[in-house]
């Protein structure tokens, strides 16, 4: 028996030197027995943040279709990581897809097991029963230059009526996806957690303008419960397609050594030679349009609305109070960045004179813009008469 003890001993300590502290993820059973190890390792409220977490990265940290597909993605993942390096990454990915979900906080997803399926229980917070789901739409950003940039969209389970349920202390798994006449252009996940769940706020500025078509969009959003997932679609929702992503293409353009200054910005004062100018040039074009367009947006950007106002002759923008308006006109412009002018055409009477530039309102929200100027020749001097904002 002396002898005995010593040996049980040594194989007592060799088991517990055995216990991964680290992810295996060889296969799917080392990547299981190492997760089991390491949680048991674990105190019991931090076991239970444990599986939480990983449920967070196995459902929104790795892009996979199926469970085991998830699985293995999540192992990639996860390989040779220890406890703290998978909650702070879980933090991270919580935090990235606006879930409500800390590693520090007390459990709040209920009993997670990312190894195998969940059944229903009396107690399941996950079995809700519901007739549909219903969605809701409301624009969250908008300025008097862009218009709507963003629009909060809200999946709610409702009734036969129509009214919403109650529940609380669920995970269902929320999956919006925005398409556009069957290409599919965005996919986003996140948790409901009650009837009160905020939602998704789509940016038109995630939407590639070239290829939503029409300005149309259409808006699924499922709802997976227990036993059941709910899905719901909204069709040919209209985008704005001013606030949409569109890379402009650069212009190369050419300009006199005199026209810049040693900081390369352009002076608007001083006259710049247009390529497509000829050398029997009247009045008019010995200046050049975008001189013009330079001194409306230097203006505008000072807020010297007045200067600015003089120098058009554009009847879409009303009186001097219309235009220089604080919500609806230029008023409400905080300061401007151009990034390029560019004559596109010119003669001796009419000119179009393309601009990019970032524009910033007084509530601080910058805006990307490609505008086209309409100019025409008013007693010698070129004044801008028509401006359109470019999808």
């Amino acid at each position: 028996m002396r002898k005995a003890f010593p040996i049980l001993l040594i194989l007592f300590f060799f088991t517990i030197s055995c216990k991964k502290d680290k992810v295996d993820a060889t296969n799917t059973r080392s990547f299981q027995s190492s997760i089991n190890d390491m949680a048991s390792s674990l105190s019991t409220i931090k076991q239970i943040k444990f599986n939480e977490a990983l449920y967070i990265l196995k459902t929104f940290g790795v892009e996979a279709d199926g469970d085991a597909n998830e699985l293995n993605a999540l192992g990639k993942l996860l390989n040779g990581k220890k406890v703290p390096e998978i909650f702070a990454l879980a933090d991270q990915v919580a935090q990235k897809n606006g879930i409500e979900w800390t590693s520090v906080g007390p459990p709040s997803l209920g009993e997670m097991n990312i190894f195998g399926d969940e059944k229903a229980k009396e107690t399941d917070p996950n079995d809700i029963k519901a007739h549909s789901l219903s969605i809701i739409t409301k624009n969250t950003n908008a300025d008097s230059i862009a218009g709507v940039k963003a629009i909060q969209i809200i999946p709610r389970l409702v009734d036969d009526s129509g009214n919403p349920i109650v529940f609380e202390g669920a995970t269902l798994e929320t999956v919006l996806e925005i398409s556009s006449s069957g290409t599919r252009l965005l996919t986003n996940k996140n948790l409901m957690q009650d009837n009160n769940f905020k939602g998704f706020n789509l940016k038109f500025a995630s939407l590639p303008a070239n290829k939503v078509i029409d300005n149309k969009i259409d808006i699924t959003v499922s709802v997976k419960t227990t036993e059941k997932t709910y899905k719901m679609s909204k069709i040919g929702f209209s985008v704005n397609p001013k606030a949409m992503s569109n890379p402009v293409e650069k212009t190369t353009e050419t300009t006199s050594n005199d026209s810049a200054d040693p900081n390369g910005t352009t002076n608007p004062d001083q006259p710049v030679t247009d390529p497509n100018t000829t050398g029997n040039s009247t009045t008019s074009s010995k200046k050049d349009p975008k001189t013009t367009v330079n001194k409306f947006l230097s203006n505008v950007s000072s807020q010297n609305l007045k200067a600015a106002y003089e120098t058009s002759a554009n009847p879409n923008w009303g009186s001097y109070e219309n235009f220089s308006n604080p919500t609806s006109g230029f008023g409400a412009v905080k300061n401007l960045s151009v990034k390029n002018i560019t004559t596109k055409s010119s003669n001796d009477n009419t000119a179009t004179v393309s601009a990019t530039y970032d524009v910033t309102d007084k509530s601080g929200k910058t805006t990307s813009l490609l505008v086209n100027f309409g100019l025409k020749n008013v007693n010698g001097e070129w004044k801008i008469s028509s401006y359109k904002i470019n999808p």
